[in-house]
């Protein structure tokens, strides 16, 4: 009897267990209902199903709830993004009839464009999670949510369908998360773009005349298949056209064509929300849009650039570093005016060879440092001491054979053919044009910025293209007479005075040799480039006195008189440069981006200066813009700060702040300020208007 009994009292246990258990369940059934609205369809439109759910998480710090709605579409249908395209309607939900509920955040995951009869929109197909935040009054009363959804959906035809989302009366700090839910929610999370401080806008500006908008972007890790989105609230109406995209290492360059159904848009001064998405990220970043002119370095194509590239080419044939070389070429030019049409064409050819030779060989040595993760730039190798000692020994040689000092007794078989061939040899021509190239690269001229950033972030067959055509460009001159030699014939007839011109020549290339000299201050110290500028000097007089009379080195030194103080003289009556004395009285504080966004911040102008001691473009700028009137006193100014990056020796900082803004050489400029947070790049060759332009729009003082 007593098992029987046992055995009754296990079973009814047992029994108790199982009705427990079924109502905990039927408990926590009920509470998972009120957590979600179920899938809802309309009859009027199968394809598409909707639910609302909570997801019990409750963040009391800001008294949110979150939430989400979920959406599955049959085969093409399709629903759309917050900005949806030309021609959409994006969904819309209403919630004012719920009750302890003061604002709903709506979260949008990354879209995708979509294409139907010629029209793209952007949005989702298939499967969407949108991820919600639901802000209460109080945690501790009840959320009634009464909201009803406007789905639009698309195939080849569009409809409209209205959904009644209901979810009972609700305690907010009661509620237990559901983990299911919650995963849905962190899945569609996953989707919606963050900010992140590796990606953020260089540049965003409208031209009117084109209704186009270009958006830079520099994401510190680059760029695999990138997707640039734009939105605002104040660019309801305007419609953005999918970008041409065009990517320069880490800079991002998106261009688009703007339309607007009421006529031209005009959207200076407009905010606006850019959504960036990639391989590996999502992010959104907001903006100013500017009118400020488009940066072509970024978004042109090969074509275009291999005309940029030959005009900048040409136009370092009238740069001041080239003009000894010209000097050079000209007393050749002269003196083979007599020579057959054959013997003229082929030195030509050989100059033209030299400069193309020359940029082949510069192309090739920053593609090798460009792949061994080596900093690259136009002009870099002057910010090695023992190219500069070479230049110095090269120039020196040329100075040597342009005064007709062909005994000096030279440490190479190289050195003296240079110097003892000189320009009759089909060598020194070619010499003189590799060497008209190698002088070239301290200076940065219109055009050539731009051709050389492309070529430093494309392939190595465009890399080679881009620089084929600058040389070309800088070797069409030579070219010209190459093909029309007879024009030789217009040159003057030699004679005596040739030697005087030559004279001249050699003082030209003895002023190179000595500001090459200057260079290496740096490196070796003053003193010692003053030392070893004396000697050179010194020798140079007493050779030329030796060989050629005291009444020669008289002449020469009353050249360089009567052209110091003619320069002086004919300076201080055409230019006001002249009358002010230049000083250097601005404080510049060392390069830093980090700084530059605190002054900014602060309502601060931050003018930026990327030079080099080798860079004779910067020593123009410098002189004759920045310590002049207007652009000095706008730089004393208290509100104004002054930044200066030194690029004369290898820096990576500084590289990487060049290549920020798709630069790789200096001079570079820019211009910060409230108006202007992501900065204003200056031309090469800097104008009064311009910077003074730069500041007053980045100073909001314009």
């Amino acid at each position: 009897m007593s098992t029987i009994k046992h055995l009754k009292v296990v079973a009814s246990l047992r029994l108790g267990v199982i009705l427990l258990s079924t109502l905990l369940l039927s408990a926590f059934s009920v509470t998972a209902q009120t957590l979600s609205t179920g899938w809802l369809t309309h009859a009027d439109h199968p394809p598409a199903q909707v639910r609302f759910m909570l997801t019990g998480d409750v963040d009391k710090s800001n008294q949110r709830v979150k939430a989400l709605l979920e959406v599955k579409l049959d085969g093409e249908w399709k629903t759309y993004w917050h900005s949806p395209g030309e021609g959409a309607i994006s969904p819309s939900l209403d919630w004012s009839k719920s009750q302890n509920l003061t604002e709903l955040i709506w979260h949008w995951p990354t879209p995708a464009y979509y294409e139907q009869s010629g029209i793209m929109t952007l949005g989702y197909k298939d499967h969407v999670i949108f991820p919600m935040e639901l802000t209460v009054s109080d945690l501790n009363q009840p959320l009634v949510f009464s909201g009803k959804l406007t789905l639009p959906t698309c195939t080849n035809i569009c409809v409209l369908t209205d959904y009644d989302l209901t979810i009972d009366a609700l305690v907010p700090a009661s509620l237990n998360i559901d983990t299911q839910t919650q995963h849905l929610y962190q899945k569609g999370l996953s989707r919606v773009p963050v900010s992140s401080e590796s990606t953020r806008v260089l540049t965003t500006s409208f031209d009117k005349a084109s209704q186009q908008l270009q958006v830079t972007l520099l994401n510190e890790n680059g760029w695999a298949q990138p997707q640039v989105l734009i939105s605002g609230d104040d660019l309801t109406d305007d419609y953005f056209s999918p970008p041409s995209l065009s990517i320069t290492d880490n800079v991002l360059t998106a261009t688009y064509t703007v339309t607007n159904w009421l006529g031209d848009s005009d959207l200076t001064g407009k905010s606006l929300s850019i959504t960036i998405s990639d391989e590996l990220f999502a992010h959104e970043l907001r903006s100013k849009i500017d009118d400020k002119p488009f940066d072509t370095s970024g978004s042109s194509n090969l074509l275009t650039m291999i005309g940029v590239a030959l005009l900048g080419g040409l136009i370092l044939n009238i740069m001041p570093c080239v003009l000894p070389i010209l000097g050079m070429k000209l007393n050749s030019m002269m003196a083979c005016s007599q020579q057959s049409k054959r013997t003229i064409r082929l030195q030509f050819i050989a100059s033209a060879l030299g400069i193309l030779s020359s940029f082949w060989l510069l192309a090739a040595a920053l593609f090798i440092l460009k792949v061994t993760g080596n900093a690259i730039g136009w002009g870099i190798q002057f910010q090695s001491p023992l190219f500069i000692g070479l230049m110095v020994t090269v120039t020196a040689l040329f100075t040597a054979n342009l005064l007709g000092l062909f005994d000096i007794q030279l440490p190479s078989r190289f050195s003296t053919a240079i110097a003892s061939k000189g320009g009759d040899s089909i060598f020194g021509h070619f010499a003189q044009g590799m060497f008209a190239t190698l002088l070239a690269t301290p200076c940065s001229a219109p055009f050539l910025g731009s051709a050389v950033a492309f070529a430093l972030g494309a392939s190595l067959f465009e890399m080679w293209v881009i620089f084929s055509f600058l040389g070309l460009g800088m070797a069409l001159p030579w070219l010209l007479f190459a093909l029309f030699p007879n024009l030789i014939s217009m040159m003057p007839k030699p004679g005596a005075w040739m030697n005087r011109v030559k004279l001249l020549f050699g003082l030209m290339m003895l002023l190179t040799t000595l500001w090459l000299l200057s260079l290496l201050t740096s490196f070796i110290g003053l003193l010692a480039s003053l030392v070893i500028g004396l000697l050179f000097c010194g020798f140079l007089l007493y050779r030329i006195g030796k060989k050629q009379g005291k009444k020669t080195v008289i002449a020469i030194l009353a050249v360089v008189v009567f052209a110091s103080s003619a320069t002086l003289v004919i300076g201080s009556v055409t230019s006001e440069h002249w009358v002010t004395p230049i000083e250097d009285n601005l404080v510049w504080q060392p390069l830093n981006t980090q700084a530059i966004d605190e002054y900014v911040k602060q309502g601060k102008t931050v003018f930026v200066d990327v030079t080099a001691d080798w860079c004779i473009t910067c020593k123009a700028n410098k002189i004759g813009v920045i310590l002049q009137d207007p652009v000095y006193p706008a730089l004393l100014q208290q509100n104004v700060v002054v930044m200066k990056g030194d690029w004369t020796r290898p820096s990576k900082r500084i590289t990487q702040y060049l290549k920020s803004h798709q630069r790789y050489g200096v001079p570079l400029n820019v211009v910060y300020g409230p108006n202007a947070p992501q900065g204003l790049p200056l031309s090469v060759i800097l104008t009064d208007k311009n910077v003074m332009t730069a500041i007053e729009y980045a100073g909001g003082t314009q």
